[in-house]
């Protein structure tokens, strides 16, 4: 197992594969929030996609402490654990949510679904990951 505050290319390029991830966010009376997300990664952040309206983003809004779990589903022992502060935008996510539908579903974003899209840009403090 290697422990970092950053991430290494390696890495990078396991974030940017369609795997599920598990992000974990933390609710007002400090219980962890754990939900599926698909996962990105830009210039050694972590990001996913979700709406304003959704439990996730009102957490980060409140509290940036989250973290990230991307496993290989094919290889349980093959997976990156990111934590960190996050931080949301709209700038670009209906374009993002796009991009990752298409990686994850292999189709465009349909079309009519409800909500403020924002990217959740998870900033890496400690990065850990077995196998990659």
């Amino acid at each position: 197992m290697v422990t970092a505050s950053s991430l290494t290319d390696e890495q990078r390029a396991f974030l940017r594969e369609a795997y599920p991830a598990i992000a974990t966010t933390l609710r007002s009376d400090g219980s962890p929030h754990s939900t599926v997300v698909w996962v990105d990664e830009d210039g050694g952040d972590v990001l996913f996609n979700t709406t304003l309206e959704r439990a996730k983003a009102r957490h980060v809004q409140r509290d940036p402490r989250t973290a990230v779990l991307v496993v290989d589903p094919s290889d349980q022992y093959r997976w990156v654990a990111v934590s960190g502060r996050a931080g949301l935008s709209t700038d670009g996510a209906l374009e993002h949510i796009d991009e990752l539908w298409r990686r994850y579903e292999g189709e465009p974003f349909p079309p009519g679904r409800s909500g403020t899209r924002v990217i959740v840009r998870v900033r890496p403090e400690r990065v850990t990951s077995y196998n990659v």
